[in-house]
This record gives C-alpha cells, structure tokens and sequence, in this order.
C-alpha cells in the first residue's frame, strides 16, 4: 500500500510515490502490521510514562547475530582502555557487532586499520558501518565532500559493508533545492560505495523532519526521500531521533496537523533500512524533544513492537542490524551491558 504523500508539492509527491512502488512488496502489509497494534505509538501519542510491552513467550525479538553497539557511545572507554578491553566486554554481554565513529584509540596507542579489523574479528565482532562527516570548509577534512577516495579506502580495508553519516543534508540550507542539491551529492557518494561493495547510509537526528524553509508543506525527510536513489541511498534510522522529530514537528509552522509514524516510514520501504540506532527516551513533554534519552529499557520506547513489526517484512530478521546507543551514558559499559539485556530479553507476542 503506497503512502500518501505528505506533501502538497506534486514533483516530490510523484518521486515518493515511484520510490514506494519500487521499494518493497513489503510495503504492502505495512497496514496490516501496523494495524494490530495498540500502543500509544501506533496511534501516534506518546507511550504512557512508565509502562513496558508485554514479556510474551515466543521467539526473541531480536533476530540472532543482529545486536550491534554504536562506539560513540563508549568513546571514554575506546579513549582510556583501547578498543580491545572494549571488545572483550562487548562479546562478554552478548553483541554481534559494532558501528564504529573513528578510529583510533586516545591513550591507548595508535593502532593500523589493518590491526584494528583484526582485533574486531579476533573478538568474534563483526563492523557493521561507520560514521564519516559529511563536509567542512577545511579541504584537507575527513569528510565525504573533502576526501571520499580516502574514507572509501578506509572503509574498503576494514572490510565494512556500510559506510555512512550521521550529518544531515544541511550543506547548502533547509529549502527544497538546498536538499536536492544535497541528495545529488548523496547519490553520488553512493554510486562510489556501490563500486567497492559497499553502502552508503545517512544517520537522521530529529530535525531532519522538520519543515522546508521555503515550502512550509514539505516536510525534509520526504525530499530526502524522493531525490535520493534507493539503489544508491541508505538510510539508519535513529529510532530515538525519529520520536523526537514526530514530538517537534508533528505540527507544519502555520499550525496545522502532520502527523506521522516513524515505522511507518520503514514499513514503506524496509530494504532502504539495512541499519538502526537503539536509544531509549523517558517521555517528557517539557523537554524540547518530548523524551529525556536513558538508557536502554529504562525509558518509553516501544522496542518490542519496533523491531517486530520490521521483523516481519520480507527479509525482516536478515536485512537488518540494531545497534544500541546513547549519547552520553552515565556508565558507558553498564550502559552497554543493560542495552544489551534488555534487547535480548524482548519476546514476540504471538508466535
């Protein structure tokens, strides 16, 4: 079931419209598995401070070998431990994988690509993706815009099969054109990816689903949406990110509703979805974002409903890689330990 346009403009209604018939049978059933399902979330409030899904009884909900960590969230420990005492306690809590955000290890000692492939292997991780910045206006800059052969060299020999950023498409401003000039460059990072092997993702954070500057009625995300090539363009969404977003921006600036489901954008096209972020936010609609970030199964997020509902698409349980997150964990590897528990401990409803 194609989704209605959320915008009033007819070119990117057209483009998004083409890239949901081309994305995936299973958008079709998007309804059906969002129609079963009676959280807050699903009917667009929030989630009752405090309460927690059912337990259930079936198979885990988390599909095995997909638990990843993003390292931003325990750059302390990289910085002071290394990255091997780090993958020591990451494969004792049960994770899979890692997404890394830089490569070196602070006092730990310098360390090649070649040594750190290594010990994430030799740990029994695997690296699922990486964080790159997008541009700056220094030209010698790590960034795709400054030096994409380099990054794409790295990426080639840590062996990753996703290389992504979590800057937004903010280059050339917040109207319509900025972002389609934007996705152009996007789709060109990819196309250079999709050479070595690779894809490449960008990581949202809440105000990318804000409202173009120009065009009130457009939401950015759907720009970003149409414009870029789902053969080229990957998505990681953050799922954290993606609440606030709904929280900031359920309303366009004249006031007036536009609501919308942050798994529904998944349904719609899983297969631009190979990556998530799994944070967790205590609700709060005093704060700017409507949830204060937690840890992991502390907070009002409805992850058991989340990745079951994107479990049950078409390659739902191989396609897709979790990686839990917080920016800024009171204890980055209890953080870590609990993230992890608690995402194992999710089971189906119905089996």
């Amino acid at each position: 079931m194609p989704r209605t346009p959320r915008t009033t403009d007819p070119e990117l209604a057209r483009k998004l419209s083409r890239r949901n018939m081309l994305g995936v049978a299973a958008g079709a059933t998007a309804a059906a598995l969002l129609g079963g399902a009676t959280t807050a979330s699903a009917a667009g409030t929030a989630p009752v401070p405090g309460t927690a899904p059912a337990a259930g009884r079936g198979r885990p909900v988390l599909p095995p070998g997909r638990l990843g960590i993003q390292l931003y969230s325990l750059r302390d420990k990289v910085s002071t431990l290394g990255f091997a005492r780090v993958f020591e306690e990451l494969r004792r809590f049960g994770y899979d994988e890692v997404e890394y955000a830089g490569y070196s290890q602070g006092s730990a000692g310098p360390l090649t690509l070649a040594q750190l492939r290594r010990l994430t292997r030799d740990h029994g991780l695997r690296a699922i993706g990486s964080h790159v910045g997008y541009y700056s206006d220094d030209p010698g800059a790590y960034t795709f815009a400054q030096n994409l052969t380099k990054v794409l060299d790295d990426a080639q020999a840590l062996g990753l099969k996703h290389i992504g950023t979590a800057s937004g498409p903010w280059r050339y401003g917040a109207t319509v054109d900025g972002w389609k000039r934007c996705a152009e460059e996007f789709n060109h990072y990819g196309a250079e990816a999709r050479k070595r092997g690779m894809k490449f993702y960008q990581h949202n954070h809440a105000e990318e689903f804000s409202f173009a500057t120009d065009r009130p009625d457009v939401r950015l995300y759907d720009v970003l949406l149409a414009e870029t090539d789902p053969d080229l363009v990957y998505l990681e969404m953050d799922i954290y990110w993606a609440y606030a977003g709904r929280f900031r921006f359920g309303r366009r600036p004249d006031g007036t509703p536009a609501p919308f489901d942050p798994l529904a954008y998944v349904l719609e096209q899983p297969d631009r979805y190979p990556l998530f972020h799994v944070k967790d936010g205590e609700r709060d609609d005093t704060a700017r974002d409507g949830y204060r970030m937690v840890d992991v199964g502390d907070g009002d997020i409805d992850y058991q409903r989340f990745i079951s509902a994107v479990g049950r698409t078409h390659g739902g349980r191989r396609d897709h890689h979790w990686q839990a997150e917080h920016d800024n964990p009171a204890e980055s590897l209890t953080f870590a330990r609990k993230a992890a528990s608690h995402l194992h401990s999710l089971r189906e409803k119905d089996c």
